[in-house]
């Protein structure tokens, strides 16, 4: 799975891109809304990305974001759930509604995460933006009721 999300402006209008690959089949999913980050876009790309997958499968997902790539490799998802999403005793995580569909996405799947260069001529990686970057242009998108209702500032669902 290769997944991608842009943003016009930050926040702005965003859109993300997915291409599903399994044995000859190919499937592409894409989306947007009105306002919201970059950041969110990287997420929501995974999420409908793994959310697509009709049973529990093992999953390797491409993704140029070092945001979410890093979260997961590195600990911080594990470490900011067990402290009910804070990320230390002062900061909440940014996106907590994201990272906990996300959390349980990872425990219906095994998933693994490996980190693409953007724009480095990878081919999916490359469509997914270009997905994306689409999506971000649509009209009449829907609001990203977790960026409008202060999740990614910390505020709760």
């Amino acid at each position: 799975m290769y997944a991608d999300g842009a943003c016009l402006g930050n926040p702005g209008p965003g859109g993300y891109g997915v291409v599903l690959l399994y044995g000859g089949r190919r499937r592409e999913l894409q989306g947007g809304y009105s306002l919201t980050t970059n950041n969110r876009m990287e997420l929501r790309a995974v999420i409908a990305g793994l959310e697509a997958l009709k049973e529990p499968c093992s999953v390797t997902v491409f993704t140029d974001s070092r945001y979410v790539t890093d979260a997961v490799t590195k600990g911080w998802l594990r470490r900011w759930r067990s402290r009910n999403w804070m990320r230390n005793r002062r900061e909440r995580a940014l996106n907590a509604d994201l990272w906990e569909r996300l959390w349980g996405l990872c425990e219906r799947h095994r998933v693994s995460f490996v980190w693409v260069k953007g724009h480095g001529g990878d081919k999916e990686n490359e469509r997914c933006d270009a997905l994306s970057r689409q999506a971000a242009m649509g009209r009449d998108l829907p609001a990203d009721p977790g960026y409008l209702s202060g999740v990614r500032d910390g505020g709760a669902p």
